[in-house]
C-alpha cells in the first residue's frame, strides 16, 4: 500500500441546481473549479487537485454539497466501485465521501452486532462509516419474529474507506494512499459512457404492497391499542415497490438531492444495493462527551406566496396533534439518552421548533446530554435505537405492535447511515429513501406516519401517499 496522502484546497465559486434539476458549477481560476493551491504534504501522491476534481461531465457534476451547493465531483464516475458512502450535514457545512474498503465487518446477528461494532471501532482510529438497520432492535428487546432481509442485506456493515473526501466550511481534504488516488483519477477520466444511460420518462409501475382498505383496518386496530392505554403513539409504515432493471440510481440520487436539498442526505452503495436517502432528520451527533438528538414530527408544505407560507408554518407550530406527536417522541428520546448520560445533564434545548426546508416546514425538537465516562459512543446509539420518531411510546410495546402490523423487515429504512471518528459520530434517520438492487432491479420505497388518539387514519394514509409522491416526483417517477 502506498504512502498516505492528505490534500487540502479551497473550492472556488459554486452554483446551485439548474432549472432542469441537474447540477452545475462555476470554475475557479484556470477553469478547474479549484481556487487555491495544495499544501505540500509529505508522502503525497504528486497529483494536482484538478486531476481528481476536474468536471468529467459538465452536464452532470455531483454535489459534495456541504452547504447545499454544487461541487465538481461526479459520483457517476464511481459506478465501478462496489462500496462507497456519501453523507452530508448541512448545518455543520460538512460532507464526506468514502470510497472502497480498507477494513470492514458485517453482521446478520442482532445480538452480537453491537459488541462487534464497538470492538471494530476501538481497533480503528481513523474515520469509518456504514449503516445500521432497524432490525438491530431485535438484539436488545423481545420484539417478536425477526424477519431477515430477503436480499441478505447486512443488519450492520461498517468500513474504513480506502479513500476519504471531506468538505467542511468550503475546504476539501482527501485522505488516501497514492495508488488509490491514481486509480480514482483514472476512473473519473474514463467514466463517461461506461455507466447506464439515464432513464427517460419511465414507465415504472410502483405498486403499494398494502391496500388502502388493509391500511385502514390495521390502523384502526392499532388505535384500539391506543384507546386501551397499551401505547400512546406508534409509527406505522407501508411499502411500495417497482422493478427497474437498467435504472441509474446514482443519477436518480442527484435528481433527488437537487429537488429536496435534504440536509442529512446520503448515497450509499453496498455491493449490488444502492440506498438513495433524502433525509431531513438527524438521529445522533456526538462531539466528545456531548450528545445531540433531534426528533422530527410534524409537517406542512411550503408555499410560493410569502404570507401563505408563513401561515402554514404558524399553523404547524400551534397544531395540537402535531405538537402532541412531537412531544411524545421528544420524551422517548430524553428517556433514551438518560440511560447513558451523566446525572442531571439531559436537557431539552428546543421544543417543537419549526424549521423551513426547500419543500416543507418540519417540527423539530432537540435533546442534548453529556455522555458518562464509562459509556462508549456505541452505547449511546444502542440506548437510543431505534430512533424515537420512527417507533412510538412506550417504545418497546410500540415496536412489538409495529412488528405485527407491518409483517416485513424495514431494513435500512428507519435505520441510519453515517460515520464515526474517535469520539465523534454523525448518524441520520433513513427516511425519504429509495433502496435499489442493481442486479435484480427490485426497488423499494417505504413511508409512514404516526398514529395517536387524535389522528384520522384516512389522513394518515394520505400522508403516507404524499411522502411517497414527493420522493417519486423528484426522480421523475410521478406527476
Amino acid at each position: 500500500m502506498g504512502p498516505v496522502a492528505d490534500r487540502r484546497w479551497a473550492l472556488g465559486p459554486i452554483a446551485g441546481c439548474s432549472d432542469a434539476g441537474m447540477g452545475s458549477f462555476a470554475p475557479g481560476p484556470g477553469g478547474s473549479g479549484i481556487a487555491g493551491q495544495e499544501d505540500d504534504v509529505p508522502g503525497g501522491s504528486g497529483l494536482p487537485g484538478r486531476d481528481i476534481f476536474d468536471d468529467v461531465n459538465a452536464g452532470c457534476p455531483f454535489a459534495l454539497g456541504s452547504k447545499g451547493l454544487q461541487v465538481p465531483v461526479d459520483l457517476s464516475a464511481l459506478w465501478g466501485e462496489p462500496f462507497f458512502l456519501y453523507r452530508r450535514t448541512m448545518d455543520r457545512c460538512r460532507a464526506v465521501l468514502g470510497i472502497g474498503r480498507r477494513t470492514h465487518f458485517s453482521s446478520q446477528d442482532p445480538v452480537t452486532a453491537w459488541s462487534q461494532w464497538q470492538e471494530y471501532l476501538l481497533r480503528t482510529a481513523r474515520r469509518t462509516m456504514g449503516h445500521l438497520s432497524y432490525e438491530l432492535c431485535h438484539g436488545m428487546e423481545s420484539i417478536g419474529i425477526h424477519r431477515p432481509s430477503p436480499e441478505q442485506f447486512p443488519l450492520l456493515h461498517w468500513f474504513e474507506p480506502e479513500l476519504l473526501l471531506e468538505e467542511e466550511d468550503g475546504i476539501t481534504t482527501i485522505h488516501g494512499d497514492r495508488a488509490r488516488m491514481e486509480r480514482l483519477a483514472g476512473d473519473l477520466s474514463s467514466s463517461v459512457g461506461t455507466r447506464p444511460a439515464r432513464s427517460g420518462p419511465p414507465d415504472a409501475e410502483w405498486r403499494v404492497r398494502t391496500s388502502r382498505a388493509a391500511y385502514l383496518k390495521i390502523a384502526h386496530g392499532l388505535m384500539d391499542h391506543i384507546r386501551r392505554g397499551d401505547i400512546y403513539e406508534v409509527n406505522y409504515c407501508i411499502e411500495r415497490t417497482a422493478e427497474l432493471p437498467g435504472w441509474d440510481p446514482i443519477r436518480a440520487f442527484q435528481d433527488l438531492l437537487c429537488s429536496t436539498e435534504a440536509p442529512f442526505a446520503g448515497c450509499y452503495r453496498h455491493g449490488d444495493t444502492f440506498v438513495l436517502c433524502a433525509s431531513p432528520e438527524r438521529f445522533l451527533e456526538i462531539e466528545g462527551d456531548r450528545i445531540r438528538t433531534e426528533p422530527m414530527k410534524g409537517t406542512r408544505p411550503r408555499d410560493v406566496d410569502v404570507a401563505r407560507d408563513q401561515a402554514l408554518a404558524d399553523e404547524l407550530r400551534t397544531d395540537p396533534k402535531e405538537r402532541s406527536e412531537n412531544i411524545m417522541a421528544t420524551d422517548v428520546a430524553r428517556h433514551d439518552l438518560g440511560r447513558v448520560a451523566r446525572t442531571g445533564s439531559v436537557e431539552v434545548t428546543e421544543l417543537c421548533g419549526v424549521r423551513a426546508f426547500r419543500n416543507v416546514h418540519q417540527m423539530v425538537s432537540r435533546v442534548e446530554a453529556l455522555l458518562r465516562d464509562d459509556q462508549h459512543i456505541t452505547d449511546a446509539v444502542r440506548a437510543s435505537w431505534p430512533m424515537a420518531s420512527m417507533t412510538g411510546a412506550p417504545k418497546v410495546r410500540a415496536m412489538q405492535l409495529i412488528n405485527e402490523a407491518e409483517g416485513r423487515p424495514r431494513g435500512v429504512f428507519s435505520g441510519s447511515i453515517g460515520w464515526v471518528e474517535g469520539d465523534r459520530l454523525d448518524l441520520n434517520v433513513v427516511i425519504r429513501t429509495i433502496v435499489h438492487n442493481a442486479v435484480t432491479g427490485h426497488t423499494s420505497l417505504i413511508t409512514g406516519s404516526a398514529l395517536t388518539a387524535a389522528c384520522d387514519p384516512e389522513q394518515e394514509w394520505e400522508e403516507c401517499e404524499l411522502k411517497a409522491r414527493s420522493v417519486l416526483r423528484a426522480i421523475g417517477h410521478g406527476n
